[in-house]
């Protein structure tokens, strides 16, 4: 069945991994740079962990995994080697309702986390459903030598020119004007000029429209 994909507000909310080894500072730190509240419950702390989320902004809990952990949690993910720990994970979160990754174990999933491509505050996400996090992957180091960080760059002259758009354009006449602002030569033109020049030529582009 098909997956329905969205980008998650994780600011201040509470995100709890369970397990700390070198998978869980993986998810731990990106959860991090989300603005998540991050607690990890581990009853061992490895050394991966400790050298990859040095100095980060995590409770930590040391101890056995218990469903008390999920009070107020949003979001669970469980990277544990424990198959029947990950089980009763995954059934307590049901049970309470929370979002819920057991990794590795798609049947134990509410949702996937994809290989993500990020330049900025852009960000290209690549899922297989779970089937083969490896080949979304191999795809994301792929495209990623054809997404530079100037297509981020040139995302930020765009919101300035979505920006005028939606002041100065009619809603009926704003999705083509902004469609050939994104398009291939504008592109190049930003390449070609840099940041001030195109703006210049966007808000040019603009008014000629507007009037």
């Amino acid at each position: 069945m098909a997956k329905y994909p969205i980008y998650l507000e994780l600011e201040d909310a509470q995100a709890v991994v369970i397990g700390a080894g070198s998978v869980a500072a993986r998810k731990a730190k990106t959860l991090v740079a989300t603005g998540a509240n991050v607690k990890v419950i581990a009853r061992n702390i490895e050394p991966a962990f400790q050298e990859l989320c040095e100095g980060l902004p995590i409770e930590i809990i040391q101890g056995d995994y218990s469903k008390e952990h999920l009070h107020n949690a949003f979001l669970v993910i469980a990277a544990t080697n424990d198959n029947t720990l990950n089980t009763q994970i995954f059934e307590d979160c049901q049970a309470l309702k929370i979002l819920c990754n057991v990794v590795d174990v798609p049947p134990l999933c509410n949702f996937y986390v994809p290989a993500v491509i990020r330049r900025g505050d852009l960000q290209i996400a690549i899922s297989t459903n779970g089937r083969c996090p490896a080949y979304a992957g191999h795809l994301r180091r792929k495209f990623q030598e054809l997404i530079t960080e100037d297509h981020g760059r040139f995302l930020l002259v765009l919101d300035y020119a979505r920006q005028l758009v939606i002041q100065q354009i009619p809603a009926a006449q704003r999705k083509g004007l902004l469609s050939q602002l994104a398009d291939d030569d504008s592109y190049q033109y930003f390449l070609d000029n840099g940041d001030d020049a195109w703006k210049l030529m966007a808000k040019k582009f603009i008014a000629d429209h507007g009037a």
